[in-house]
């Protein structure tokens, strides 16, 4: 008997970039610039969200945000203290988000004046990566906690990121590893996308990502007349 080995993920992803790709249209329809953050559970990307979206407001760049979760609605409570409009996907058990799902949730807003939409995806650094939802940019988020070798453990994430984020720097006194380590690592995978240090505790640590993602609209959509 012949054995074969069929590879089941080649229909699933095939069919889901097709509907990633069918939202993309629908996001540029509405000049939305989309973003897919993504990284391990715990790294930071609700307290990124809570802490550059008023920079964006202030700027003319109001944001819609898409909460996935596993199990709760907690991080899209927090959002929405923020005044934030945004829509919780709750996967129950699913790893990942999925074009479809995207597009369901989508429906759910009131559009407006809103020029950015965030994806914040299930934290996780393996299946997130290999699911397109139709974003413009893939975000890889990684906090200095979870140590320097992950983008070698969970190289596909950080080699599609368009840009990289390292959260929570002010702990790195207290820990072993450096900056450096970090960026040493990350580089060996991805040599080209920004690398941006952020903590909560210093609210201007924020601005270089916000300015990176304004020229990201402005690279898309053309500059405001």
């Amino acid at each position: 008997m012949e054995l074969k080995d069929i590879n089941v993920n080649i229909p699933i992803l095939s069919k889901n970039i097709k509907e990633g790709e069918n939202n993309k249209k629908i996001f540029e329809s509405k000049k939305l610039l989309t973003i897919n953050l993504i990284s391990s559970p715990g790294s930071g990307k609700t307290t990124l969200l809570e802490n550059i979206t008023p920079i964006l407001n202030e700027k003319g760049f109001s944001s819609l945000v898409i909460e996935g979760d596993i199990a709760t609605t907690r991080d899209a409570e927090r959002i929405n203290k923020k005044d934030i409009k945004c829509v919780q996907i709750n996967t129950h058990g699913i790893c990942h988000l999925e074009s479809k799902m995207i597009r369901k949730a989508f429906e759910q807003f009131n559009i407006k004046n809103e020029k950015i939409l965030f994806i914040e995806n299930v934290g996780n650094l393996v299946c997130p990566a290999e699911f397109y939802l139709g974003e413009h940019e893939k975000v890889a988020i990684l906090s200095v906690t979870e140590g320097e070798d992950k983008p070698e453990k969970y190289p596909l994430l950080f080699k599609e990121a368009s840009c990289i984020l390292l959260t929570k720097v002010d702990l790195l006194p207290f820990l072993d590893l450096s900056e450096e380590d970090f960026i040493l690592e990350i580089r060996k995978l991805n040599k080209n996308s920004p690398i941006f240090l952020v903590s909560k505790k210093d609210k201007n640590s924020y601005h270089k990502f916000v300015e990176w993602l304004i020229q990201k609209y402005f690279s898309i959509f053309g500059e405001a007349q």
